[in-house]
């Protein structure tokens, strides 16, 4: 399996607005080959830093949605966002190979 993370930091009083938002996502990830599952993790002790999890069959399948079309759209979507501030944050993405289960 593979596992991608992608950390936000955003202001503090905006963090339930990203919540709702990804509560309300396209899904189009869930439907490409290799998805396993998608969860929004919330730091406890700085709610305002969210994660994305995305698991992946393999690295393979990652890499191919990161290249496809789909990936383009759903990034496009958060370019689009109103709130400019909130478009404007990049993620820290971390990728990691699980070795044991």
């Amino acid at each position: 399996m593979y596992i991608v993370h992608s950390t936000v930091v955003v202001p503090a009083d905006k963090a339930d607005e990203v919540i709702h938002i990804y509560n309300h996502r396209s899904k189009l990830v869930d439907r490409a080959p290799g998805f396993h599952s998608f969860m929004l993790l919330q730091n406890e002790r700085k709610p305002h830093e969210l994660t994305v999890q995305i698991t992946w069959e393999t690295k393979e399948d990652y890499l191919r949605w990161a290249r496809g079309e789909d990936f383009k759209r759903v990034h496009e979507l958060e370019k689009q966002y109103p709130d400019q501030e909130l478009a404007a944050i990049i993620p820290q993405v971390s990728k990691y190979k699980v070795v044991a289960q």
